[in-house]
């Protein structure tokens, strides 16, 4: 996957594992720009979510990561945007196919569900799939509404 600064975004439930994503992309080497939130003070994932969708949207990252407690609202935040595709992983066999089939640009994880040795398999999976197309490509291009 080629990518350019990654994109980070969390609620108060994700926030130590974004903490932990930080670190693995420092690890890789990869640059990445931190939509929020900041502590673990209750917050709304929706406010961060929209954030981060936008940077998408306007350039600024590519790919995203984002989490929160089920990993299911930031998600849904995230897929009102036409031009985002977020998909939710829980095991690094989800991230291959949201990657390979899916184009999924945005990686979710639940933050209250997955350890740190998992979200690095899901991450380490995620970013060495490519998009496979064909087939793949026609079913995305049906994604928008129009």
């Amino acid at each position: 996957m080629k990518t350019k600064t990654i994109g980070l975004a969390s609620d108060h439930a994700g926030y130590a594992l974004k903490q932990f994503v930080k670190q693995y992309l420092e690890e890789k080497g990869l640059e990445y720009k931190d939509y929020g939130t900041c502590n673990e003070e209750s917050c709304d994932y929706s406010d961060f979510g929209h954030a981060l969708a936008r940077g998408i949207e306007q350039g600024e990252v590519y790919p995203g990561i984002a989490i929160c407690g089920s990993g299911e609202g930031i998600a849904m935040t995230l897929n009102k945007h036409q031009t985002i595709r977020a998909g939710l992983c829980w095991i690094p066999e989800i991230a291959h196919l949201i990657r390979q089939h899916n184009d999924a640009n945005v990686l979710v994880m639940p933050g209250r569900f997955i350890d740190t040795d998992m979200a690095r398999k899901i991450m380490d999976e995620y970013f060495a799939t490519e998009f496979e197309g064909g087939r793949h490509q026609k079913r995305i291009d049906k994604m928008a509404i129009k």
